[in-house]
């Protein structure tokens, strides 16, 4: 569970997913030490020494926090979104095939691993979470990656993985009823 890499003074957030409610586990997280509790629904009983922040969508906070805790790594590389029912994978993959070939550092994030420059990394999602994309793109950042290509399935969209990213100079912003 998610909850055991919590420590003191982290922060937790609280997101509603397909099978379970972070917002069910707050009290957890402050009991394994959790200073500041991002929410979309505030808990009934709150703890004076915890900071609560209510947003209207957790998700789209955390891949904000994410973006800029990494100091904003996607406005550093040409950062292509490949999206579509089929051909995602092929797609990004000869783009970065192409570009390395062509002699720029390149990187990859796609359903089959994730490149920096020539290092492979492992991947288990189309379109990895906030967090992970934006680790990957500040590595990528300190390696000299110049262009990324990246798999954007409409799952990871309808979940915000790719908020606050910026795509060929245009910061993506969703928003969804």
């Amino acid at each position: 569970m998610i909850l055991e890499v919590i420590q003191t003074n982290d922060v937790f957030v609280a997101i509603k997913g397909g099978v379970f409610d972070g917002h069910a586990f707050i009290s957890k997280a402050i009991e394994q030490g959790a200073a500041v509790v991002v929410c979309e629904d505030l808990p009934v009983e709150t703890v004076d020494t915890v900071t609560y922040v209510k947003v209207d969508n957790s998700s789209k906070a955390l891949a904000l926090m994410a973006s800029n805790y990494y100091e904003n790594p996607s406005n550093n590389l040409k950062l292509v979104g490949i999206t579509g029912t089929n051909g995602k994978t092929t797609v990004a993959t000869l783009l970065y095939e192409l570009f390395s070939k062509a002699g720029y550092k390149v990187g990859l994030i796609s359903t089959v691993k994730i490149m920096v420059g020539a290092h492979s990394f492992s991947t288990t999602h189309t379109t990895p979470d906030s967090l992970v994309i934006n680790a990957y793109l500040n590595k990528m950042n300190t390696e000299g990656v110049e262009f990324c290509f990246m798999e954007v399935s409409s799952h990871g969209i309808h979940q915000f993985r790719t908020e606050g990213l910026t795509f060929e100079g245009r910061s993506i912003h969703q928003s969804f009823p």
